[in-house]
């Protein structure tokens, strides 16, 4: 009898591991906990940063490294370095950076320079814009810094553009930058599901992607052949769900992406994804005598 195939799950953040609050709730920390403590490996693949990600999960120790910014990293979830890098051409940043200003926008930049990670921006012009900056100082976000000229970082390692405001000229900015750039870059179009009224404008290098950092990750750290099920809610999860042996929609997901998924379980304000975990855990370990008991059975067979 063969061995079981190893399996990995990888689980978006915002609207699928995380509450309406944007927090674990207490049910799913103690079972994730559990679960990581008994062997499981689980990462994480988000639009988010990795200072981010460190916040909302401290206490928990992931055996592997997580995907952020979309896939524009791969990074060690404990110490923040970057593993892998999908940083943005710097003349289609600094065109880009162009595009949205002079389109009315000024975009917030995410970058690295070398030694550390940087979110810079050089003022807040509307409330959008206010309630990022404050939920990041909230959080103790070290990336954060206020600087005149933006456009001076540009030669960095920039991951990230993001522009925040109305919903009308979001919508005009990403029509105008993906005719101007084409497949050189992914843009995102989006709410913010936690200040409704002013959305999200995401600029990424066209390698920074799920599926593609997913598939990165897993041949580094030896995995080749295990199954990945994936867990997510939203548009940017489509790649990592085309890339999985099975995707799992919670039940708060989109119907694009329910339409892709192999199961809807639970709504991530349920804590659809650390039940599903659990469930399936419980069912494999109890699967597990019974394999060993049958492996020892051919052995004695074959003596």
């Amino acid at each position: 009898m063969t061995e079981a195939r190893r399996r990995v799950y990888v689980t978006d953040l915002d609207g699928t591991l995380l509450g309406n609050d944007a927090r674990l709730s207490s049910r799913t920390r103690s079972g994730l906990s559990e679960l990581l403590e008994d062997g499981l490996l689980l990462t994480v693949a988000s639009a988010r940063s990795v200072v981010a990600m460190q916040s909302i999960l401290s206490g928990l120790r992931l055996p592997l490294p997580v995907v952020e910014f979309n896939g524009a990293f791969i990074s060690d979830l404990d110490t923040g370095r970057h593993l892998v890098t999908n940083a943005l051409d710097a003349n289609v940043a600094g065109g880009a950076y162009e595009l949205m200003r002079s389109g009315g926008a000024l975009p917030f930049v995410s970058a690295f320079d070398g030694t550390s990670d940087r979110l810079y921006y050089s003022e807040i012009r509307n409330p959008g814009m206010a309630w990022y900056v404050n939920d990041r100082l909230a959080s103790g976000d070290r990336r954060v810094r206020r600087i005149e000229d933006q456009s001076s970082r540009l030669h960095e390692q920039v991951v990230c553009l993001t522009a925040i405001d109305e919903p009308d000229v979001v919508t005009r900015l990403r029509e105008d930058l993906v005719r101007r750039f084409g497949e050189a870059v992914s843009v995102r179009a989006f709410r913010n599901e936690y200040y409704p009224g002013w959305d999200w404008l995401t600029v990424h290098d066209a390698e920074a992607s799920k599926d593609r950092a997913l598939a990165t990750l897993i041949e580094a750290q030896g995995l080749d052949g295990a199954e990945v099920v994936a867990f997510g809610d939203s548009d940017n999860d489509v790649p990592m769900f085309r890339f999985a042996d099975r995707a799992i929609a919670v039940g708060n997901a989109s119907e694009e992406l329910k339409a892709l998924a192999a199961e809807v379980i639970g709504s991530n304000s349920e804590d659809g994804v650390v039940e599903f975990l659990e469930g399936e855990w419980r069912a494999e370990s109890s699967r597990e005598p019974r394999r060993r008991a049958a492996r020892r059975g051919d052995a004695s067979g074959r003596s």
